[in-house]
């Protein structure tokens, strides 16, 4: 039998997951998948596939099956038992988005901590519940294994009070209202491999550009996060799918006064209808965005890069300049669109792109004279999180 760690990513109506086998010193991705479609729905389904990209796993789950997150693991632990018969689940490893001001690195979990996390329900109240409904769910099936709590928000703890704090009555700070960051977790995995591939530069000054369907930046020295777009929740910064990013506050109460609005409608605008969504009234997909003739489509994507562009500009200016510019993502990684829009504003920083070597996705995407250069490093949040659980394994 080989030691293994289980990952899970609980959402309200989903679990990623993946298995990691952790033996021989090294942590060695197994396979990958994800339930969707739990708790009701028009469609509940499992998938899964090697770490080759060979598919193992596509069917659609029963009712039984998808009725709760507990349900589906025992379906996600019959695949392992099918699929990977000689893995043995040493520990389980839970993205938590939310560690509030407390941890500021991962948990083994028990009941104390458990009742923790739940006290920073409301300042995530669209994740944290489900990382919890997970772990919960975990914890019964697979009561003998250590269950391990990696937060996205820890690898922002640390940061200076400018770069923590709001401009608000200072008793909000004391009570935990202010910066917080998410996206910890794949900063920590891009910035670990990124000094393997480009150590000198990743010593420096560096600024990674996690773009996806949800996406912030961090401001990174010496592999220690100093800035980050996002703050108390996942909506400000950069725009993303179907989040706005940064906006003004008072645009806010006017909806609120003048509009209708209340909290719950308000939430749903913000998280649900926005960002690239909202402004090109067609997708939150950059894929249907730059395949679109409509030009709706190339607005939303304009605003994208512009406000990219500026917040790179400040975290630089955080660090006192740039040594590098990184690339990560599900859009970071796959659209040479968007990553040559956006270095064609950075001369000022001394980002010269490469077209031919963005075009083809390589691994530096500047040009050799540029002063800072830039790259593209896949993340791996859940090979991290297998990690950062492993640790807490005894050793032989």
């Amino acid at each position: 039998m080989s030691d293994s760690v289980l990952t899970l990513n609980a959402g309200s109506s989903s679990i990623k997951f993946s298995l990691v086998e952790i033996g021989g010193g090294a942590a060695a991705m197994q396979a990958t998948g994800e339930v969707e479609g739990l708790g009701g729905g028009s469609y509940a389904g499992i998938k899964a596939k090697r770490a080759n990209g060979e598919r193992l796993l596509d069917r659609a789950l029963t009712a039984a099956e998808a009725a709760s997150h507990q349900a589906a693991l025992v379906v996600i632990l019959g695949f392992v038992t099918e699929h990977f018969p000689q893995a043995r689940i040493a520990a389980v490893g839970h993205r938590v988005v939310h560690g509030g001001p407390d941890y500021d690195r991962p948990v083994l979990i028990d009941d104390a901590v458990l009742a923790k996390l739940a006290s920073f329900a409301p300042l995530a109240p669209l994740h944290q519940p489900h990382n919890l409904a997970g772990i919960r769910a975990a914890r019964a099936a697979f009561p003998e294994a250590p269950q391990v709590a990696c937060f996205d928000t820890a690898f922002h703890r640390g940061h200076t009070f400018e770069n923590d704090a709001y401009a608000l009555p200072r008793a909000f700070y004391d009570e935990g209202l202010r910066r917080y960051g998410f996206h910890g977790l794949s900063y920590d995995y891009v910035s670990r491999k990124f000094a393997t591939m480009a150590p000198e530069a990743a010593a420096g000054r560096v600024v990674v550009a996690h773009l996806g369907n949800g996406a912030s930046m961090c401001a990174i020295r010496g592999g220690k996060s100093v800035a980050t777009t996002m703050g108390f929740s996942t909506l400000d910064g950069v725009p993303m799918g179907t989040r706005p990013g940064q906006l003004d506050p008072g645009l806010l109460l006017y909806l609120l006064d003048s509009r209708g609005y209340d909290s719950k409608k308000l939430s749903d605008l913000l998280y649900k209808q926005s960002g690239l969504k909202g402004l090109s009234t067609l997708s939150n997909d950059m894929r249907d965005l730059e395949a679109s003739a409509d030009p709706r489509a190339a607005d939303a994507i304009k605003y994208f890069v512009h406000r990219i562009r500026y917040d790179i500009a400040g975290l630089a200016s955080t660090l006192g300049g740039l040594d590098a510019l990184v690339f990560t993502g599900g859009i970071g990684e796959h659209s040479a669109r968007v990553r040559g829009e956006v270095m064609k504003g950075l001369a000022f920083l001394g980002i010269v792109a490469d077209e031919t070597r963005n075009a083809a996705h390589a691994s530096k995407i500047s040009a050799d004279d540029s002063r800072a250069p830039a790259f593209i490093v896949p993340t791996n949040e859940e090979l991290r999180i297998a990690e950062l659980t492993a640790a807490f394994l005894p050793r032989d």
